[in-house]
């Protein structure tokens, strides 16, 4: 398959509501999103960085710079068998893995186009819909984020996660908790705790959650280790979980019980098979996380997540949540929990043109490299 052109955007979409996390305050998302075309086929992805690098290190600008300078014209006008293929061609950049899975996951779509094949069948899935979880940011009150938790219940959600930060935990998550019944409840604390929070944490623990996301630094595994060790609840790791090495150390060390796979962060489908598999051999479980992706995004995670060891629900919840409008025909709709897998080949979703235009800050088309040389070795 070769690669004839790309195109590189930068889209601010409106988020329906405000979404705070210990982050910060979202009003709208900005991301990155890549088109590449062959053969009057196209296969598109979004970038998961951010503007500013708070989730992890890489940033939306240094982002673009690396796919538009480096990464694009190393592989434009060039055959490429496979993924795989693709992906070692550029083994030589170290890091980068939010801008390396933009063109991966672009290139998947792509490639599963060629064979006119769904994205699920070419990754291996095995299903045909996905359980389905939702993530609640952090309300206003305590009445909000239980009124909102019992709606979202009520709409057939399988699992209800809370945001949390220092001094927004327990008393809310208590009031979730008794509202809500058998209902699975986890918590994402997005690394805003540390060990000298033991006795939050440990209260926490009483209140029979399904699983305590990241809640230590971004960065510590060994922290983690030492909590989980302390820890009737399992946790999850997030944020420092970027390969299948990461998620094989934290597992061998007790640092968590399960993972949170975000294929974004990691790389691309390929890290995220294999974080999955890596999962699979120490009987974890592993769940697919969300970064507030539009339908392109979205529809990614959700061909992901009919992977066999995604046994927890996910957060993969409906498109109307988050926006007005997508930029994508095919509606990403919920239904008792379940999210269907999009049919057609690739992902299944086709990008809604007239509106992008409307929501696209910058547009770049590459269409032709500068070098077809293989980026160097360090």
């Amino acid at each position: 398959m070769r690669l004839d052109r790309a195109e590189l955007r930068l889209v601010s979409l409106p988020l329906l509501k405000p979404f705070r996390t210990s982050f910060g305050v979202m009003t709208d998302k900005t991301f990155v999103l890549l088109r590449l075309f062959s053969e009057g086929l196209e296969g598109a992805a979004e970038g998961v960085m951010d503007v500013r690098p708070e989730f992890r290190e890489e940033t939306i600008g240094g982002a673009l710079s690396l796919l538009q300078d480096t990464v694009l014209p190393s592989v434009l006008g060039q055959d490429w068998a496979n993924p795989e293929q693709l992906m070692r061609h550029l083994s030589g950049i170290r890091g980068n893995r939010m801008a390396l899975a933009t063109l991966e996951m672009a290139f998947w779509d792509l490639w599963a186009r060629s064979l006119n094949l769904p994205l699920s069948t070419v990754l291996g899935g095995v299903r045909s819909e996905v359980a389905v979880g939702v993530s609640l940011g952090i309300q206003a009150s305590i009445e909000a984020t239980v009124q909102s938790a019992v709606q979202h219940a009520e709409q057939g959600y399988r699992r209800i996660k809370l945001k949390i930060e220092p001094g927004w935990d327990v008393a809310m998550v208590r009031a979730v908790k008794a509202a809500l019944g058998d209902l699975p409840v986890t918590v994402d604390a997005n690394a805003s705790y540390s060990l000298g929070q033991i006795n939050t944490l440990r209260a926490l623990d009483t209140l029979g959650l399904d699983y305590i996301e990241q809640p230590l630094a971004w960065n510590d595994m060994r922290d983690h280790a030492k909590l989980q060790a302390l820890m009737h609840t399992p946790l999850c790791l997030d944020e420092c979980i970027t390969s299948a090495q990461d998620a094989r150390k934290a597992l061998e060390m007790g640092a968590c019980r399960l993972v949170n796979i975000k294929v974004g962060r990691v790389g691309g489908h390929l890290e995220a098979r294999r974080i999955h598999d890596v999962a699979a051999a120490f009987s974890a479980p592993v769940w697919c996380g969300g970064m507030l992706e539009s339908g392109v995004g979205r529809a990614h995670n959700i061909h992901l997540a009919t992977l066999e060891n995604f046994t927890k629900p996910g957060d993969t919840s409906s498109s109307s949540r988050y926006w007005a409008r997508d930029i994508i025909q095919e509606p990403l709709e919920t239904s008792g929990g379940m999210m269907p897998v999009p049919t057609g080949a690739g992902t299944g979703v086709t990008l809604d043109l007239p509106f992008l235009d409307t929501v696209t800050r910058t547009r770049v088309d590459v269409t032709s490299p500068r070098t077809h040389a293989a980026p160097a070795a360090p």
